[in-house]
């Protein structure tokens, strides 16, 4: 249930440029929902670790899944505090002056716990749906996880107790100073673009999926 958070606690409070922020869930989730890729922090004895990972969103829980022999996988299953952050870049910000460049983003930090998915039911229904926010439609066209595939992952279910995005929308912030300066200023745009399908060569004579051909046919990101 998306609902808003009325106050942000000190930990995702957003201290530096706070008209960038925002704590209303449905915000953060729709950048989440944006992307695929994020990156896990925790600490374990004091040492800290930030690992990339793919994730799917599921109402107000993010699902992380990775091999069962991973010792970090196990240690995010075993409940410990844990961030998760993803960005998506939308433009490069040049401006006259070095000290004034930068970038135009959408961001979500997260805080919560993670838990470890037991039952084969429920780490089927996390890996479909992780497919299918990857790519729309795509665990329809594809075998689900067998006995032994569902013994060897670990799923995991981060269930999202705090969080908060920022972003970045506009052009240069230039000094009044500078503004007669002769270089160019403005933003170069970005966006996610999908390439021509590789298929493997044992099925290069099949036709392309529906949920590519839907892919290839929506505008970029």
């Amino acid at each position: 249930m998306n609902v808003r958070t009325p106050k942000p606690t000190p930990r995702h409070h957003v201290q530096r440029i706070k008209d960038r922020a925002r704590y209303e869930r449905n915000d953060a989730y729709a950048i989440l929902d944006a992307g695929f890729l994020a990156h896990v922090g925790f600490c374990v004895d004091g040492q800290p670790f930030v690992i990339p990972m793919l994730y799917a969103r599921i109402d107000d829980a993010l699902v992380l899944h990775g091999s069962i022999a991973s010792r970090l996988l196990g240690e995010l299953s075993t409940g410990v505090e844990t961030c998760v952050s993803m960005t998506i870049v939308d433009g490069l910000v040049l401006a006259r002056s070095h000290f004034h460049h930068s970038a135009n983003y959408r961001s979500v930090v997260a805080f919560g716990r993670a838990r470890a998915l037991d039952d084969a039911a429920a780490k089927t229904v996390a890996m479909a749906h992780f497919v299918d926010a990857m790519l729309p439609g795509r665990a329809a066209e594809a075998r689900p996880p067998d006995r032994n595939e569902l013994a060897a992952t670990t799923v995991l279910h981060f269930d999202i107790v705090d969080i908060s995005a920022k972003l970045r929308t506009g052009g240069a912030k230039d000094d009044r100073a500078d503004i007669n300066l002769p270089h160019w200023a403005g933003v170069v745009p970005m966006q996610l673009r999908y390439g021509t399908p590789q298929p493997e060569q044992d099925c290069a004579g099949n036709a392309l999926p529906a949920s590519v051909r839907r892919l290839l046919q929506r505008p970029p990101a």
